[in-house]
């Protein structure tokens, strides 16, 4: 029995040495005043006004204060054809917990800062595929089926939405970072496909799991942390760090925050 407590215990500490080591590093501040947090956008998003081909672009940032430590929040970013601005879909916690559907569709800037951190870009489609793509993320947007809940932890949050639309639009071939906590939360749903749609995942609850996929590569899901391994890219992943690539450089890892946030307080997403 002692050696059960002490494995446990030990695989607890490693769990979470990583957002210990984000916290320690600077990388988060865990005192933030949301309200003067910078929300402007970073320039990865192409101007409408000289990109007429429709966009479709998925990012992820740092989330709110000490949340940013485990987990990030993401975002969906849509052009169609001709049109002068984006329509942000996300999931925002404040609006479940206000009432309000947790599921956002706005006009906000599309590479706009989160709260201070800056997004990188996931995923992204042009032409024809970003057209094709956009009604389905519109539609995957409006049946998201925990409009109406809103947790940290382990789930639904805003990776749980971002998983849920990247299973609709499987040309995204969308890999969410480890950092994406709250992605492998299926609700009472024990087996899915991957976010990526290039494999097959199972969880539970969102509390244990296991994902095997050809753009994900191997992930172990323990409390909501990823462990995993992407032996395509040659890289690592680990809770709270995210994605530490072996030989040259992988695929977009989420950047730390450039300074300090904004915005009535959010998940983890």
């Amino acid at each position: 029995m002692v050696k059960v407590l002490l494995v446990c215990l030990l695989t607890l500490v490693l769990l979470l040495a990583g957002p210990a080591f984000v916290v320690a590093s600077g990388t988060v501040s865990l005192a933030v005043d949301w309200s003067r947090a910078d929300r402007s956008p970073v320039g990865l998003a192409p101007d409408p006004a000289t990109t007429p081909e429709a966009v479709v672009q998925v990012y992820a940032a740092r989330a709110l204060s000490w949340r940013g430590a485990f987990g990030v929040h993401p975002w969906f970013a849509v052009k169609p054809a001709g049109e002068r601005r984006y329509t942000v879909y996300e999931v925002i916690g404040w609006r479940a917990y206000r009432g309000l559907p947790a599921v956002s569709v706005s006009n906000r800037d599309p590479d706009g800062r989160w709260f201070g951190a800056p997004p990188v870009v996931l995923a992204e489609l042009r032409g024809a595929a970003a057209a094709a793509a956009i009604p389905r993320i519109a539609e995957a947007a409006a049946s998201y089926p925990f409009a109406g809940e809103y947790r940290v932890w382990p789930g639904p949050n805003s990776n749980t939405f971002a998983a849920w639309v990247a299973r609709a639009v499987p040309e995204l071939r969308l890999d969410l970072p480890s950092t994406a906590l709250g992605k492998d939360y299926l609700g009472t749903g024990l087996f899915a496909r991957a976010p990526s749609g290039t494999g097959w995942q199972v969880s539970l609850f969102g509390l244990a799991g296991l994902l095997l996929a050809r753009e994900e590569g191997v992930e172990v899901n323990l409390l909501g942390l990823t462990v995993g391994i992407d032996p395509l890219d040659l890289a690592v992943k680990l809770p709270g760090i995210g994605r530490i690539a072996l030989l040259g450089d992988g695929p977009p890892s989420v950047p730390p925050p450039a300074i300090l946030p904004p915005g009535p307080p959010v998940g983890p997403g």
